[in-house]
Formats: C-alpha cells, sequence, structure tokens
C-alpha cells in the first residue's frame, strides 16, 4: 500500500472524527491514501506541521499566521492550498441589545465605560480582530471600556464557538453591554433562539478577513510534489450534487472548495501584532494563553 497522505486536524467537536473518516473513505474511492492524525489544540499541530510529523494542516486562521511566520524564520514556505467558500470575506459585529445606550447611537463613543464581552483569548474572530478594530477607533481596553472575556476551550482558535454563545447570553441576561461575534454566528444564535428577533443590534462591523485553510510547507512534507496536486484536484473536484459526499459538506460548513489564498489575513497579521500574540518568528508572546 501506498503511503498516505497525513493530515494534521483540531479536535474541536465530536463531528471532527466523521468528518475525517468521510474525507479518508473519498479519497480511498479515488485510488488516494489519505490519513489524519487529530490534535486538541492548534499551537501542537503548528509545531508538529513544522517538525514534519504531519505533511498537511487543516489550519485556523491564526495558526496559518503562525506557521507562515515559523516557516519564514526557517527560511521555508508556507502556502494555502485550498480553502472553503465559508472562508471568504467574513466579518466580525459588535452587537447590544436594542434601546440600549450602545444600541442607539452610530457613535462608538457610547462603547465608554460600557463592558464589552469578547469569545477566548485566541480565537481571530471574536477577540484579537475586534479588539484590534477598536483600538485603530481609538477605544482601548481597560481604559475606555471593561473587556470580559469568554473563555473556553482555549487552543482550538475560535473554532469551538462556545465563547460567543456564552457572550451572546450574558448579553441578553443583562451582565455585559455589548458582545463581540462573527456575523455567521449572530445569525446561528438568532436562529437557536439565544437572541431573539428583534432584541439586538448590530452597532459595529469589523473589516473583512478569511478563515480556514489546507496548509502546505514547502521543503518539509514528503507531499509537496503529486501527492499535494492529486489532494487539491480531489478536494476542488468535491460535488454538492453528490449523495455520498454532500453530508460531509455540510458538516464542515461549504458548498465547494475554493484555490486557497493569504490575501485575506492581513487583519488578521496586524491584530496579532497588536496584542501580541505572536512575535515576528511565531513564537507566543499572550502570557496568560493555556493550551
Amino acid at each position: 500500500m501506498a503511503k498516505p497522505l497525513l493530515l494534521g486536524a483540531v479536535a474541536y467537536a465530536p463531528k471532527v472524527v466523521t468528518i475525517w473518516e468521510g474525507f479518508k473513505e473519498y479519497f480511498r474511492r479515488h485510488d488516494f491514501e489519505f490519513d489524519y492524525i487529530l490534535y486538541s489544540n492548534y499551537e501542537r499541530q503548528v509545531e508538529a506541521q513544522l517538525d514534519g510529523s504531519i505533511d498537511l494542516a487543516w489550519n485556523s486562521p491564526l495558526a496559518w499566521v503562525r506557521v507562515d511566520r515559523m516557516a519564514r524564520a526557517r527560511g521555508l514556505e508556507a502556502r494555502a492550498l485550498a480553502m472553503r467558500d465559508s472562508d471568504r470575506d467574513l466579518c466580525s459585529v459588535l452587537i447590544a441589545r436594542s434601546g440600549s445606550r450602545v444600541a442607539t447611537t452610530e457613535d462608538l463613543s457610547a462603547l465608554a465605560g460600557q463592558v464589552i464581552g469578547f469569545g477566548a483569548l485566541d480565537s481571530p474572530q471574536a477577540n484579537l480582530i475586534p479588539r484590534d478594530h477598536l483600538r485603530a477607533q481609538g477605544l482601548l481596553a481597560g481604559r475606555d471600556y471593561t473587556a470580559r472575556r469568554f473563555d473556553e476551550l482555549s487552543g482550538k482558535h475560535g473554532d469551538h464557538i462556545g465563547g460567543e454563545r456564552a457572550a451572546a447570553l450574558a448579553l441578553m441576561a443583562g451582565e455585559i453591554d455589548a458582545a463581540w461575534m462573527i456575523d455567521g454566528n449572530y445569525l446561528a444564535f438568532a436562529r437557536e433562539g439565544i437572541l431573539p428577533a428583534g432584541a439586538t443590534r448590530i452597532v459595529a462591523r469589523s473589516g473583512s478577513y478569511d478563515h480556514c485553510n489546507f496548509t502546505l510547507i514547502s521543503g518539509i512534507s514528503a507531499a509537496s510534489g503529486e501527492m499535494a496536486a492529486r489532494f487539491t484536484e480531489l478536494l476542488l473536484a468535491m460535488d454538492w450534487q453528490d449523495a455520498q459526499v454532500r453530508p460531509l459538506l455540510e458538516l464542515e460548513g461549504l458548498k465547494a472548495w475554493l484555490p486557497g489564498r493569504t490575501s485575506g489575513y492581513d487583519l488578521l497579521m496586524r491584530a496579532v501584532d497588536d496584542e501580541k500574540f505572536y512575535d515576528a518568528e511565531g513564537n507566543i508572546l499572550a502570557t496568560d494563553y493555556r493550551y
């Protein structure tokens, strides 16, 4: 049997096993050997990719920033092979209860003295990018507003959305004045009934950014050539109309795979620097980060 391409992925929810077992069968149906290793957090996964333990990684946007920096520091190149259609051009939203002081004005100065809820420390969408957005508007935590972070399952880079859900619940309970979350979760929480129709209002939006990608490091992975090309070809060929494939795409939250791009990470790169999360070589600077 040919040596399989070995993927690293983070186990942020039980469905992850179902997803990658399904992918394994899909690739085998096309005579391509594929296997995966699950990690409990992205930091371990990034380090495993740099030491050659895995060929490819399904990386969060924050993991991409780190692996790109670590690869460059070693004279290597990280490449984004593919991403979901749902990974492009996303934004985070700051919401407040309808009728509240924060929600009745477009002026973010109304946030002065307020308590703002954020997701986990390592969440690009609910902490890093939102804090950077407020910083760009001249608002600093501890000086202009009080930040309340909802840390749940650190190391998952916000893929486990429990922190965002907890912030939404705290907002509706009147424990905080506003809360940040990715726009898709704002809609999801409305469907779940956590944020009843008409009960909240968006008061700010971040700039747009991209989310996850399949990352390959040239010069480390044995799959840098034909294997990576074949993997990408089969991935992009996954068809929403295929009855065997569609359940996997639904679980992973997409309708089509697209070629990878890195232009959508600029906002996060700035936030990582401004919030001093990683340094230029990918070393972790956040002293209260536990994973």
